[in-house]
């Protein structure tokens, strides 16, 4: 009987809270600025297209985890269309990567040369949604917004090569708050990038000698999604942790004095911890 009670106890008290918890709690996780630490996996492969190495053959890859920051703004106001949300974010992640393919002097094959190369990477995004509520699920919200933003990488390897692209998007984000205090989030998008972009930097010493050259890349498309939670300790002070997974491609760039850049893929697994301030 004891037991009985003590379940009963349980179960009302779970159903009260979930009663309880409604759209007010994503409103407030939706309006704050805050700040999170995060690890940025990278898995970077370029494959041969028939005239930089042989078609569909991988030439060389780079991947390993490098920490990193990022900063973030939300606001959802009924300020245009009602529940609007509008998000901006920049993050920076720096350290090092490991390089796995050939020698550039020719002869080698993937794999004979490993070595570790520094890799920084620069994102920012900005995005407009209009959040969307049900009277039947108080305690969900779906918004689609769309998304513009702009990615770099400087590449240590060699004396240095950077890959810069924007990218623009719609997505959607999908909120419930199953208690008080707490909301989960899921989101994902499907965009393209644009101006896709390499500069390689000259490498004097190699014979021939490479005078580097700065080109277009091919553009594809892009996808994302993540999932977090978000947690307020109290009214103001926010805790929140999540996982985002991006993906896209580069395209061949031209040949310059017999040097250009393969096809590539990349997609980055970025893991967040951080804190928040509501307003």
């Amino acid at each position: 009987m004891l037991l009985r009670t003590i379940a009963l106890s349980a179960g009302c008290a779970l159903l009260s809270a979930t009663a309880l918890a409604d759209t007010s709690d994503i409103k407030a996780a939706n309006n704050q600025v805050g700040i999170q630490w995060t690890s940025t996996n990278v898995n970077y492969t370029e494959t041969g297209n028939g005239v930089l190495g042989a078609n569909g053959a991988t030439l060389d890859t780079e991947g390993g985890s490098v920490s990193g920051y990022a900063i973030s703004a939300s606001v959802m106001k009924d300020l245009l269309l009602g529940n609007d949300y509008f998000s901006l974010e920049y993050n920076h992640a720096s350290g090092s990567t490991n390089y796995v393919g050939a020698s550039l002097t020719g002869g080698g094959v993937y794999g004979s040369l490993t070595a570790s190369s520094g890799a920084t990477l620069i994102n920012y995004s900005a995005r407009y949604g209009k959040g969307f509520t049900n009277q039947n699920m108080p305690n969900v919200m779906v918004t689609p917004y769309v998304e513009l933003g702009h990615h770099e990488w400087d590449r240590g390897v060699n004396t240095g090569e950077t890959y810069t692209n924007s990218y623009y998007g719609a997505g959607l984000l999908g909120q419930y708050s199953p208690i008080p205090k707490l909301v989960l989030s899921g989101n994902a998008l499907i965009g393209e990038t644009f101006g896709s972009n390499i500069t390689a930097n000259a490498i004097p010493n190699l014979i021939p000698a490479f005078n580097g050259f700065s080109g277009g890349l091919g553009n594809s498309a892009l996808y994302k999604v993540g999932v977090s939670a978000d947690y307020a300790f109290t009214q103001n002070f926010h805790g929140n942790v999540g996982v985002d997974y991006t993906s896209f491609d580069y395209g061949a760039s031209a040949i310059y004095s017999g040097y250009g850049e393969p096809n590539s893929t990349t997609a980055y697994t970025v893991a967040r911890v951080g804190i928040g301030y509501a307003f």
